[in-house]
């Protein structure tokens, strides 16, 4: 016999560690999951793993979430990368199975800048090669004479977070930044006193080069053969990014003829590597890949991925989701997420179909937001009142077109009646439409529905409503009170809108349980409704 305590723990989500993460990953997960270890480097013990049934895997670098492993994985909803990178995730195929593919894209970002540092303060003092002198014997002071970095020119080649943080540490040494990225705006560059340039300009102005790009095709070997004769001789380049991005035997060649002073590198095209010529060099100062190997940023990656998971396993969209569409959630927009979802439920409902599509208008404060992401909650919504199982944010899109449901979101400042509200409009197959604002109120931004097509109400979308559309008249409050008291449903709230006296009327009720098709037949004819819908949402 099996208790309530084991089915129970056995209810409980699986999440798979694959991988050395953090004591505080678990601290974060909390005790809601049941917790599964295994070498995800190992590949039979890691197919075992996933087919024995998980929800969400956990991994760093070493674990290759491909496609055959993802296909093993039945009833997988989250992979979850400790880190940045995700060469090692198949994200097309992820999606195509509706899994979820998260990061920390943040967590390493200053181990990663602190490195790049150590590295160029290294070089530029022949750190590594005087230590290992020392070490062996030798008093070799005169040979080891190095370059200070004040006044000097530093060009940062890629001017994202990493870069920034590097640039305004450097400033502190009394450095000048240069930087080259072709998708920052010059404004944003000189608020950090950093002057945009192009890639020859930095390449010549440069006493020191840090490199901090993705490796893309764009990319690949930026910093090669013909970039390096652009260079000043005394320029020492430190790459602390993604290896490939730095043609490495050209830097080789570069150093060997002088026309390179040094370099600093903690990535390789190719790694593990342990026999690059380059570590021959007294000039090359190097490390292996520990941009993100500090005890705070393993954590942090810990706790982030560990956030996101539960996250994910609650249905709720996560912000580093790399394979969902509509990106960072601007903090105005997120708590509209489930305010979208529930309308659609609603709308879906009271149509008595799936719509053939949604418009979503944002209007008041909140529509200077990108708010496109709400498309994807009035789809999940709408999929789910039809009774598909397993709706995420990821597939959400994809099973939205198997069924030829579609949805857009236009915005606009007006709102005469609240600060912020928006509408949802479902067009139906029949040329029909079914229309459902909603709004979020105060400070605690409380969940509201204030209108139905043209009934206003002030009705909180709870677990269970129920709505009616008749011809009013006298006694139909006392008789659905009576019905639904026989049935033993107890009235939460109820609320009735109607457009004139005697015209047409909508009955809205937040009730205790559900609502069978039994009563609301019961209902339908006693108060002669043209429309009695029951709504149970799933949050």
């Amino acid at each position: 016999m099996i208790t309530k305590k084991e089915v129970q723990r056995v209810a409980k989500p699986v999440v798979l560690i694959a991988e050395e993460l953090s004591a505080a990953t678990l601290d974060a997960l909390g005790p809601d999951f049941e917790v599964r270890n295994c070498d995800g480097a190992n590949r039979p013990e890691l197919l075992a793993a996933l087919g024995a049934g998980v929800d969400a895997v956990l991994i760093r670098s070493a674990t290759k979430m491909d496609a055959e492993a993802i296909a093993a994985a039945k009833g997988l909803k989250v992979i979850a990368r400790a880190g940045v990178g995700l060469d090692n995730v198949d994200i097309p195929a992820a999606t195509a199975a509706g899994v979820m593919v998260v990061n920390a894209p943040t967590s390493n970002i200053v181990s990663a800048a602190e490195l790049a540092i150590s590295l160029l303060l290294a070089s530029a003092r022949f750190i590594s090669p005087a230590h290992a002198a020392l070490k062996n014997g030798k008093w070799a002071r005169s040979k080891y004479t190095g370059a200070e970095l004040f006044e000097k020119t530093l060009g940062v080649v890629g001017f994202g977070r990493i870069g920034q943080l590097v640039a305004h540490r450097m400033q502190a040494f009394g450095m000048n930044v240069v930087a080259y990225d072709p998708y920052l705006q010059p404004a944003k560059a000189a608020q950090l006193g950093v002057e945009l340039v192009e890639l020859d300009e930095l390449l010549k102005r440069s006493d020191f080069i840090t490199i901090h790009l993705p490796k893309t095709k764009e990319t690949a070997n930026l910093i090669g053969v013909e970039a390096l004769k652009k260079v000043k001789k005394e320029v020492r380049i430190i790459n602390a990014a993604r290896g490939g991005v730095l043609d490495e035997a050209a830097l080789y060649d570069a150093i060997v003829e002088g026309r390179v002073a040094g370099a600093g590198l903690d990535v390789y095209v190719t790694e593990p590597c342990t026999d690059s010529p380059l570590f021959q060099l007294d000039q090359v100062v190097a490390t292996p890949h520990l941009g993100a190997s500090t005890d705070e940023a393993q954590e942090r990656a810990g706790i982030a991925v560990a956030v996101s998971v539960r996250k994910a396993l609650a249905g709720e969209l996560v912000p580093d989701a790399v394979n969902v569409k509509g990106g960072a959630i601007h903090d105005e927009i997120r708590p509209s997420l489930p305010l979208v979802e529930k309308m659609a439920q609603i709308a879906a409902a009271i149509a008595g179909e799936t719509p053939v599509s949604m418009e979503i208008t944002v209007k008041g404060d909140i529509s200077g937001h990108d708010s496109s992401v709400l498309a994807i909650s009035a789809l999940k919504g709408a999929l789910v009142a039809a009774g598909i199982e397993s709706v995420s944010y990821v597939n959400a899109p994809g099973l939205a077109s198997e069924r030829g449901l579609t949805s857009t979101v236009t915005t606009t400042p007006d709102s005469p009646e609240y600060r912020s509200m928006i509408s949802l409009h479902a067009a139906l197959s029949n040329g029909k439409s079914v229309k459902v604002d909603g709004t979020l109120m105060g400070i605690r931004k409380v969940e509201k529905i204030i209108a139905i097509d043209n009934f206003d109400l002030d009705l909180p979308p709870t677990d269970n409503l129920l709505f009616l559309r008749y011809a009013d008249k006298p006694g139909v409050v006392g008789a659905v009170g009576n019905a639904l008291g026989t049935a033993k449903i107890n009235i939460a709230g109820m609320q009735v809108a109607r457009e004139s006296a005697g015209g047409s009327a909508l009955m809205a009720l937040t009730v205790d349980s559900a609502v069978t098709d039994a009563v609301t037949e019961a209902l339908k004819k006693e108060i002669g409704a043209d429309l009695v819908r029951s709504v149970t949402l799933v949050n």
